[in-house]
């Protein structure tokens, strides 16, 4: 099959390089160093168990229109950069082609395709305009639960901290021979690809830890670890997760685990930096709304209250404002 991979960061890598080393033709949408590294040297991964993996067997392009037509298009970038990608992802499209949206939060097509009350309802918070609603054809696209943690360490290198498992859906929950081939070739480069028949109650399991620690992460620049070990961070974390779980259950959302077994699962993962801690400390923008202000607007759409999200999401705004004014650069003064 014929992969384009948006976002060549830790995720987007992760992919690539394992589809290109089991035998599908890889291109990478991509920028500056990160460009001209995957041209010259190609993938190299990092994995758990100290071994690596490299292949020289992927191109990379930053014209979308250079890679023509695809068979997959996975959008492993940021949630808020999907926008400004779309005018050059259309060149990637055609007739058959799958877009597998494979971003944190709540995705700008919740209420596509999702029978009750809320069918066809846009979120502003994701989509203010309609813009990802209007350009990317609601009959492409894949939902898709992202559970591994990795880094980009350097142009071309992604260090794999744990996981493997990307579960995949369609977003009526039908078992097509489209996912089936997809999850196939997934499962063919060593991922764990299973086809989940209610996509949005396993994106619910996945955001019940991102709305909460990504943001306490970025306020305090702590680790899963630190949060999940401090009593009172893991308490404030655990409320939002109730508040959350309020909302999912006005949408028909039924959860697995217990909260307990999701704190416990993100304290398994140790001493890792969240992507927004992450961003916060490379200076970049936060993805704030798909994973904080999305449950926000869920919450007013259910008319269910969230005190401690709320606080927890204007507090984080603000230094997200901060950073954007000072540039990205925040000082910590001692002495």
């Amino acid at each position: 099959m014929k992969y384009a991979i948006v976002g060549a960061g830790a995720i987007g890598g992760y992919l690539g390089a394992k589809l290109a080393l089991a035998g599908e033709q890889v291109t990478f949408i991509a920028r500056n160093r990160n460009l001209a590294t995957i041209n010259a040297e190609g993938f190299r991964l990092e994995l758990p168990d100290g071994s690596s993996q490299h292949t020289r067997d992927v191109r990379a392009v930053q014209n979308p229109a250079e890679a023509g037509p695809q068979d997959v298009v996975l959008l492993t970038t940021k949630a808020h950069q999907v926008r400004d990608l779309l005018p050059g992802l259309r060149g990637l499209f055609g007739p058959e082609t799958l877009v597998v949206t494979m971003i944190n939060g709540v995705p700008w097509w919740y209420f596509q395709r999702l029978a009750g009350p809320y069918e066809g309802r846009s979120l502003t918070s994701v989509d203010p305009d309609g813009a990802l609603a209007a350009g990317i054809e609601t009959e492409r696209i894949i939902g898709s639960i992202v559970y591994p943690a990795a880094e980009l360490v350097a142009p071309g290198v992604v260090k794999v901290v744990e996981g493997n498992r990307f579960s995949i859906g369609e977003l009526d929950g039908q078992r097509t021979p489209r996912i089936e081939a997809l999850s196939k070739s997934l499962m063919a480069a060593g991922f764990k690809a299973p086809v989940a028949r209610d996509i949005r109650s396993e994106l619910w399991v996945k955001l019940w830890g991102n709305l909460s620690f990504n943001p306490i992460s970025a306020l305090t620049h702590a680790t899963l670890e630190q949060i999940c070990r401090f009593p009172a961070s893991r308490e404030l974390a655990a409320n939002m997760m109730r508040e959350a779980q309020a909302v999912a259950g006005k949408l028909g959302v039924e959860f697995k685990i217990t909260l307990e077994q999701r704190i416990a699962g993100a304290e398994a993962v140790g001493a890792h930096k969240t992507s927004m801690l992450q961003d916060v400390e490379n200076g970049r923008a936060l993805e704030l709304q798909a994973l904080v202000g999305s449950v926000v607007e869920l919450a007013r759409i259910t008319d269910t209250p969230t005190p401690t999200i709320d606080a927890i999401h204007a507090a984080t705004s603000l230094l997200a404002q901060v950073l954007a004014d000072r540039k990205g650069r925040l000082e910590v003064l001692t002495g």
